[in-house]
């Protein structure tokens, strides 16, 4: 049960004064007064109690009983219906012919009116294949090229147009998250097989077999020069459902780490300092960087377990 907070009294106070009015004699004023309510008070509990017993003496809810003018559940029904279409408030009581307050209230009480509200979150779809080279996820990252630090790290703004863009281009073993990574000029066809080729060489020095890549739909991966470097290298191609970046959600963690963490870690003189400075970050996220999928360990210690060796050190 819920008390109003200013309650001056309880279901047990209230029983006590009806004891002192029905079995000791005490006056309703004199047992008002003793209770701390006034006399109008005193008799609403009293006549409950003759009435109800101690049912009576519960409080109850102030929500009338009716409202004559309540909107319909049909109307409600329909507020619902046109908001899982992606409306607004307004364009709603506009179809509806209701007052915008009206539609807004609604919203709120059924639990729609924010728009994260309107489809349950997505569940996470894990996976992990089980041998290293199984499955490799590749993926590209623009970023701007500059000459001089930039207003993302100092206070005063300046344009680096001119300079154009690079292109990092990540490949992630699925199962031990062993990183490669390169700066390009650019993201073309021939560029992303270049690419490929020299990470399925990186990760065989390493004892690892590469038998799948998973990439995007983008130009450079549905290019027949693309299609023919996978039939060339034994290598089955995977793509990505359309809109569905997810499907390649390790590569694009690791995106972000890598932005994090080595782009946008520290401030550059140039982007050609950026990039003198990638080979250290990814030497320590693949040998030193605690990783929290990998038991907080990193992506070499998982190659070495797989392998069933120490060819690459110990990192336990």
């Amino acid at each position: 049960m819920k008390l109003h907070a200013n309650a001056r009294t309880c279901p047990n106070s209230r029983k006590l004064l009806v004891k002192r009015i029905e079995e000791e004699n005490w006056s309703l004023m004199a047992a008002a007064e003793a209770a701390g309510i006034s006399e109008r008070s005193a008799r609403k509990w009293l006549g409950r109690w003759r009435r109800e017993g101690e049912a009576g003496l519960v409080d109850r809810s102030s929500a009338p009983k009716r409202i004559p003018h309540r909107t319909p559940p049909a109307t409600v029904e329909a507020i619902a219906a046109l908001r899982r279409l992606r409306m607004t408030a307004a364009e709603i009581a506009e179809a509806l012919g209701l007052a915008l307050s009206t539609v807004s209230a609604w919203l709120r009480r059924i639990g729609l009116g924010r728009r994260s509200r309107l489809e349950p979150p997505e569940p996470p779809n894990r996976y992990e294949r089980k041998r290293p080279g199984e499955l490799i996820h590749i993926d590209v990252k623009k970023l701007g090229r500059f000459g001089v630090a930039g207003k993302r790290m100092v206070s005063r703004r300046h344009t680096s147009a001119g300079y154009g863009w690079e292109y990092c281009h990540v490949c992630v073993d699925d199962a031990t998250r062993l990183a490669y990574v390169e700066v390009l000029p650019d993201e073309r066809g021939e560029t992303a097989v270049g690419f490929l080729r020299r990470a399925v060489d990186w990760f065989a020095e390493k004892g690892v077999k590469v038998e799948r890549v998973m990439t995007d739909n983008g130009s450079p991966y549905r290019s027949t020069v693309h299609a023919q470097a996978c039939r060339d290298l034994g290598i089955r191609h995977l793509r990505t459902r359309p809109y569905r970046p997810q499907t390649n959600g390790k590569a694009e963690r690791f995106i972000q780490t890598m932005l994090r963490e080595w782009a946008y870690g520290r401030l550059y003189a140039s982007s050609a300092e950026r990039s003198s400075q990638l080979a250290g970050w990814l030497d320590r996220y693949n040998y030193r960087r605690k990783h929290g999928s990998l038991r907080h360990r990193p992506p070499a210690a998982r190659l070495n377990e797989l392998q069933g060796n120490n060819v690459l050190g110990n990192y336990s």
